[in-house]
């Protein structure tokens, strides 16, 4: 079964390998699952998905590999084992449920029956008092109502099931779903450079130890400058008109990326980054930067980051005085030119859906200005830090 289960995990696209699935008999050797899917589902995940953004397709692929059987007959013999079930079953009845199954006699009775029925059923059954299917008050199936039953499937309503098969919880977790903070934190580790700066007030244990003996046991106490990430971020994020349908997955973004890099510095622009860009959008008017300013202010090895769904009017982009809120000397393509070309590595984020981004003009022109465009999902964000540090 387990052979089985790795190739049908590597045929789903999961690069599982012999030597995790080894690890898996070992730990079910270990009894760490004995007896329990949902403990197995657990712990074959544990052991053999080391990226987490792969949760999801292990999940559909475990629940197509242990429902891909025809009928109930057939998963019942290749995959519940007589003694298995019966010592399982017995290890989660409590007295009072040990002392009920005296009413069909015993636990073995209660499993020879399951099988006799399931030979002699022969299709899909709901209601009545002895076939395996939903409702009634059969002792097997589910969404039915029995004092000790066996329940396949589905939900229970009354909790009086001795034994509970295929109750699945999974969850969505994949490279195209949208971000949750600690998706983006996890993605944004990648743009990470460490170096050893500043002032030696770390101590290095290493260097110590081996002082230490080099100099017959006499303690010399080794210090060195304490590790930074020295990448430098500047995010430039839209706001304000079709991007406020976007609020909270780029306030998530921003929350995240906040946390992670001690150089952070951000500026809002709406649509295109004109003359100027603003920190505070209350006093935008008042408080605001020139872009040249900008573009002055820091050097080239900051890492740049365009936030925003650039979905506009064409003419923002192309034309002067094709701004929405002003009348700009200079078309937005031509500031967008410029932040490219003086940075080294700059990367646009687009909340909108990848799909559409061919029917919208507006996106294709920043694409072809600003450079590589990437989603906001996970694989988007991880192939865009990939671009930032290459």
């Amino acid at each position: 079964m387990l052979i089985g289960f790795l190739l049908h995990l590597r045929r789903c696209g999961l690069k599982v390998t012999p030597t995790e699935l080894l690890d898996l008999i070992a730990a079910l050797e270990a009894d760490f699952a004995y007896g329990d899917l949902d403990q197995f589902y657990y712990l074959s995940r544990a052991i053999l998905i080391k990226d987490e953004a792969l949760f999801d397709r292990f999940d559909r692929a475990f629940s197509s590999y242990f429902q891909a059987y025809d009928n109930l007959e057939q998963l019942f013999d290749a995959h519940i084992p007589n003694e298995w079930l019966r010592e399982n079953i017995i290890r989660q009845l409590s007295e009072e449920d040990k002392a009920k199954l005296q009413s069909l006699g015993d636990l073995d009775k209660l499993l020879d029956e399951f099988k006799k029925r399931l030979e002699e059923q022969e299709g899909r059954h709901s209601g009545g008092n002895k076939w395996v299917g939903t409702g009634g008050t059969s002792p097997f199936g589910h969404s039915g109502y029995h004092p000790e039953g066996l329940r396949v499937g589905g939900q229970g309503k009354h909790n009086r099931a001795v034994k509970v098969w295929d109750q699945r919880q999974y969850k969505n977790l994949d490279h195209d779903e949208a971000l949750a903070s600690r998706s983006i934190k996890v993605a944004l580790k990648r743009l990470r450079k460490f170096t050893r700066t500043g002032a030696a007030d770390e101590l290095d244990i290493s260097d110590t130890i081996r002082k230490t003996a080099a100099s017959g046991g006499l303690l010399d106490l080794i210090l060195r400058p304490p590790k930074r990430n020295e990448v430098k971020l500047l995010l430039l994020m839209d706001v304000g008109g079709s991007m406020d349908a976007y609020v909270r997955q780029v306030e998530t973004l921003f929350s995240a990326a906040r946390s992670e890099f001690k150089y952070l510095e951000f500026y809002y622009f709406h649509n295109c980054p004109y003359e100027a860009v603003w920190r505070d959008n209350r006093r935008r008017r008042d408080s605001s930067l020139a872009t040249y300013d900008l573009l002055h202010t820091y050097g080239r090895d900051v890492k740049v980051i365009f936030v925003g769904d650039a979905s506009m009017s064409p003419y923002e982009i192309a034309v002067p005085g094709g701004s929405v809120e002003h009348v700009n000397a200079e078309p937005g393509g031509v500031w967008i030119k410029r932040i490219v070309d003086h940075f080294d590595k700059v990367a646009w984020i687009n909340p909108e859906k990848k799909d559409y981004w061919g029917y919208t003009q507006s996106i294709q022109m920043v694409q072809k200005l600003a450079g590589p465009m990437y989603p906001l999902t996970l694989r988007g964000l991880d192939e865009a830090m990939r671009h930032l540090v290459s």
